[in-house]
């Protein structure tokens, strides 16, 4: 499909959208990527002022909680060990300081573009304890699972992993339930699909009744979802969820990245940024690889803290607001200073604000 064709499709589907929509209606996208490319294109502006597009909490980095910051900033000062990471991660703040700071003041902070890459440095490094920070979704955990179980096939007994992996569902159950939800559809993330299947997300449609597709990443991925959605809501069609990214999700997901989560973690509650706890929303690392766990090697306390943020971050990555409707968005919260998570990450909501404004279709 060349560009101008393309533009045409888009510009016809975003025009049948607005032309079928008479009140408001809430669409909210769970995907970082998702809400890049929405910005990108510019399409809360293209659309009709009746649909708001909502970000939810699809950003690992911006619901990584400050505890599990201010663990790994006390083990970087206790223990004498290297600490890897992906690149967002070291710029987001515990509840006093940040890793890059802890960098910045002579601490071993290294930033790694996959889990793999431990194994090499973990054998060539034998003398040092290394530890990786292993945040993410389902779509991140196959590989953080890849890399624990080739330690343990492989004998290593210097690298650690310090986990904080997230599940989608229990998350998107939570804001379904909350009183004054009044999300109308939710475009469910293109990756996490991958691995877990598009069957993962019809619940969304089954126990709350409201329409779901499975988006890929394309702008015409993006606008036939919304396409979709919007003709089902007005519509009012009750029995309403596809699977629009048929092309690499199937109903199933990975089965092998599958048993490879359920050999390496076992699911627990988890503490999500600015929310709280979320009943199962966790994966950990389980007995098997227990060894490989930080946290049974190195001592630290488990401290709840409390972070006072002046923005508005949770209601954000609740769907309740958007980042122009926060505060201090652009009134002393931007990237080079960033009051909360949302700011911090390229795949967080505010960020993604910031960085496009209003976009264009071109």
């Amino acid at each position: 499909m060349n560009g101008k064709i393309d533009k045409d499709l888009l510009t016809h589907l975003i025009n049948e959208v607005n032309s079928m929509v008479t009140e408001e209606i809430k669409i909210m996208e769970v995907c970082g990527t998702h809400t890049q490319m929405i910005a990108k294109l510019g399409l809360k502006t293209l659309l009709s002022s009746k649909i708001k597009l909502l970000s939810g909490p699809g950003c690992p980095v911006c619901v990584t909680e400050e505890k599990y910051i201010d663990r790994a900033i006390e083990i970087l000062n206790k223990y004498d060990v290297t600490l890897a990471t992906f690149g967002d991660l070291i710029k987001v703040r515990g509840s006093k300081v940040s890793l890059q700071e802890e960098k910045s003041r002579g601490k071993d902070v290294r930033i790694v573009y996959s889990p793999l890459d431990l194994i090499d440095m973990a054998e060539k490094n034998r003398g040092k304890q290394i530890v990786f920070l292993g945040v993410g979704f389902e779509t991140t955990a196959p590989i953080i699972a890849l890399a624990i179980k080739t330690a343990y096939d492989r004998g290593i007994d210097n690298l650690y992993f310090l986990t904080s992996i997230k599940l989608m569902s229990p998350v998107l159950h939570y804001i379904m339930k909350e009183a004054n939800s009044q999300i109308h559809g939710l475009i469910c993330p293109g990756h996490v699909a991958t691995v877990k299947g598009s069957d993962y997300f019809k619940f969304i449609n089954r126990e709350y009744l409201i329409p779901a597709a499975v988006c890929g990443f394309e702008a015409i991925d993006i606008v036939g979802g919304i396409y979709y959605l919007v003709k089902q809501i007005t519509q009012k069609r009750e029995n309403a969820f596809q699977n629009l990214y048929k092309r690499c999700v199937s109903s199933q997901g990975n089965i092998n990245a599958n048993m490879l989560l359920d050999e390496v973690f076992d699911i627990l509650d988890g503490e999500w940024r600015g929310i709280g706890n979320i009943e199962k929303s966790s994966l950990q690392i389980n007995k098997k690889y227990a060894r490989f766990d930080a946290l049974n090697l190195f001592v630290v306390e488990n401290q709840d803290v409390k972070v006072s943020m002046n923005c508005e971050c949770k209601d954000i990555l609740l769907g309740k607001k958007t980042p122009e409707e926060c505060k201090l968005f652009m009134m002393g919260c931007n990237p080079r200073s960033p009051q909360g998570p949302c700011m911090v990450s390229t795949e967080g909501a505010c960020a993604i604000a910031h960085r496009y404004g209003g976009g264009s279709i071109e």
